[in-house]
């Protein structure tokens, strides 16, 4: 199957034919995972969205429309598969400072003081009362430096929607943060 692209494996997929389906998770899974982890820190949660794209994509491979790369495609499955997920689990209480000093590197960096101070900080609380939804906008703008082109065929969504959902997380957080002394 390595000369079939996945466009035809996807026609193979909706006529049942599992070797297809087998093929695309060889190709795909890999990257999908990590870019799955780099969403979430719970490993489990990752390895549970990725599992069930794949289930997603076996009920309903016709649900591809042929006007993109099946790679952005799955990554739309697999991101909204994550969300759903972190929307039913109870969201995490932000850990203290000496839990991240027993988890800390003996000589931390400064990146990683600095990802320390912003996701337990007030950047990181003001983050944690966004939807999923906006944070993933801002994780694929912000973090992967995609533009809103890009995301909007990742993420699976229009681009006007890539557009007001990043204007609607900025004006939450600067809501959040403005009023800070000292901001």
């Amino acid at each position: 199957m390595l000369q079939v692209s996945d466009v035809e494996l996807l026609a193979l997929v909706a006529r049942g034919e599992e070797a297809a389906l087998r093929e695309l998770v060889e190709r795909h899974s890999a990257w999908l995972l990590l870019r799955l982890r780099r969403r979430t820190p719970d490993e489990d949660l990752a390895h549970d969205a990725l599992h069930d794209t794949f289930v997603a994509v076996w009920r309903k491979p016709g649900a591809f429309r042929g006007d993109g790369d099946v790679g952005a495609w799955l990554w739309g499955i697999a991101i909204r598969q994550l969300i759903s997920r972190i929307r039913k689990k109870a969201p995490p209480s932000p850990a203290g400072a000496e839990v991240i000093a027993a988890h800390s590197p003996l000589v931390a960096s400064a990146e990683d003081e600095l990802l320390v101070a912003v996701a337990h900080g007030h950047v990181g609380d003001a983050l944690r009362t966004l939807s999923p939804e906006l944070v993933q906008v801002l994780q694929a703008t912000v973090l992967d430096g995609l533009s809103t082109r890009e995301a909007a065929v990742l993420l699976g969504i229009p681009q006007g929607t890539v557009k007001s959902r990043m204007r609607i997380a900025k004006a939450r957080l600067r809501e959040h943060l403005v009023p800070l002394e000292g901001w």
